[in-house]
């Protein structure tokens, strides 16, 4: 495990596995989807120990703060060790906004869009 005094954003958030690879963390840098300390950050913002970065990728946030920086991917009983998670808590999966359907559920029949237009109010 290499540890060092100070790390890139991108890096450090693919080493932690907050991210798939590190091209998606660069990405989602550049489409400002990651903030550090408030601010947004371009890949090679640097991140020390006690820095906050949020995290905005799929249906949550999330909110981590900088315990160890590290620069090559490690595991994962490693990597949670790395940062300590602040992010809120998901929502229930009984939270479910009307209209919406489940993925791969087809197309709504003429019943189903009546019932969700008429949840929606329209």
């Amino acid at each position: 495990m290499a540890e060092v005094t100070r790390a890139r954003v991108d890096a450090w958030t693919w080493a932690v596995r907050l991210f798939p690879t590190r091209s998606a963390a660069a990405a989602a840098c550049r489409a400002g989807h990651v903030r550090v300390n408030g601010d947004r950050a371009k890949p090679a913002t640097m991140v020390v120990p006690g820095d906050e970065v949020h995290v905005r990728g799929g249906e949550r946030e999330r909110i981590v703060v900088v315990q160890r920086t590290v620069v090559k991917r490690v595991g994962a009983p490693v990597a949670v060790a790395c940062y300590l998670d602040r992010s809120p808590a998901p929502l229930p999966k009984e939270h479910v906004v009307p209209g919406e359907r489940d993925r791969g559920a087809g197309r709504p029949t003429k019943r189903d869009r009546r019932l969700i237009q008429r949840l929606k109010g329209r």
